[in-house]
């Protein structure tokens, strides 16, 4: 079995820097995770009115309401099998704000149904978005979103695009530094730019066989 970004790359994978290549491909197979650890020069967020909305999403572990500079930064990425035996692998970033500890959650999937990964944001799964892989010249990883859906009981619905923002996340290894960098940018068509970080960090691998407690999500989603 290889990893679920093996499976949504293909051909691709082998076009990542080697340093990616280690990283993303964790899984079940290797018995690994990968934990990084780093700083994030710049967290930041569009205007005021952008707030309340991440607010309510950090309730839930979506998003950082707040800004900073310098930020210590954690990313941890372990591979399991989840209530509906799909491989999942988990995408907790928490940030070491002054005031107060942040989480973004996420675990994500391969899909055969839908042809891709599916992410599933915050800690209960509430929200389902397809993702777009593609490798660029520095052999860096590039992840767009798409279609995003909202699950919540007999609920099931498809989100339009003016509620919701397009997030594009840039990863490459800085072979001058040693070190991997990252920026995220999340923007609305219609309002612009609403949330953002970046940074650099440094990875370490280990022992998959046990997740540390609290990073699989509350409740786990079937629909994709």
């Amino acid at each position: 079995m290889t990893s679920i970004f093996q499976q949504a790359l293909g051909a691709e994978f082998a076009r990542l820097h080697p340093r990616l290549q280690h990283r993303f491909g964790v899984g079940l197979d290797t018995g690994e995770g990968c934990v990084g650890t780093g700083v994030m020069d710049r967290i930041w967020h569009g205007g005021a009115f952008v707030r309340p909305f991440l607010r309510i999403g950090s309730t839930r572990n979506i998003l950082v309401p707040e800004t900073g500079r310098d930020v210590p930064f954690t990313i941890e990425n372990y591979p399991y099998t989840d209530s509906y035996g799909r491989e999942t692998v988990t995408f907790v970033r928490t940030f070491e704000l002054p005031r107060r500890r942040r989480r973004f959650d996420a675990t994500m999937i391969y899909s055969r149904e839908r042809g891709g990964i599916v992410d599933y944001l915050g800690t209960h799964q509430h929200l389902a978005t397809d993702l777009d892989l593609t490798v660029d010249e520095r052999g860096g990883l590039v992840i767009r979103s798409g279609e995003h859906r909202f699950h919540e009981g007999p609920v099931g619905l498809r989100l339009p695009a003016l509620i919701t923002g397009e997030a594009t996340v840039r990863e490459f290894f800085d072979d001058s530094t040693g070190r991997f960098r990252i920026e995220v940018n999340v923007v609305n068509r219609r309002f612009g730019p609403l949330f953002g970080y970046h940074g650099s960090f440094t990875t370490r691998h280990v022992d998959a066989d046990r997740i540390p407690a609290g990073l699989r999500p509350s409740r786990e989603e079937a629909r994709v």
